[in-house]
């Protein structure tokens, strides 16, 4: 009986694992994903349109427990390109939009963030002044009786 649990127990780990080891390999996926980005992009296609396409392509061929990310696709598809240069010497100035600058994202990220802050800010001072400004003319009233505003009282 033993023996049996320990049976079933193997081969229901090797169920789970055996689809994860034996995927279709990564190289084969990006390589027809560099080649879907390249021929869409040489095509006319915008980069977005492109893009999408061979990181689903990509996606799906990869297989497994895991997906595989953005950055890690567009190394990929980077790597083939300049692997297979022959083959996609077309395509090397369209890899700059795969890899956008990081830190230009960032700084701009950064600026928002500020200008968010600096619009909140203005707004609590606004509200500030509002309710300063009310309650002065709160006090404005209740010091004057309607006697003092008669301008025809001597």
């Amino acid at each position: 009986m033993q023996r049996s649990k320990k049976k079933k127990l193997i081969l229901l780990a090797l169920g789970i694992f055996a689809p994860l080891t034996f995927t279709t390999p990564r190289v084969n996926a990006s390589a027809f994903g560099a080649e879907i980005f390249c021929t869409m992009r040489e095509g006319g296609n915008d980069h977005e349109s492109s893009w999408d396409a061979a990181y689903t392509y990509i996606k799906k061929q990869k297989g497994g427990f895991f997906k595989v990310s953005p950055k890690n696709a567009a190394a990929q598809i980077t790597e083939t390109v300049i692997r297979e240069r022959e083959k996609f010497s077309y395509c090397v100035e369209y890899l700059d939009n795969l890899h956008p600058n990081r830190k230009l994202i960032r700084d701009l990220k950064k600026e928002e963030e500020r200008k968010e802050k600096e619009a909140i800010d203005r707004e609590k001072k606004r509200k500030k002044l509002e309710k300063e400004l009310e309650e002065a003319n709160e006090e404005i009233s209740e010091n004057f009786t309607d006697e003092t505003l008669d301008r025809y009282s001597y």
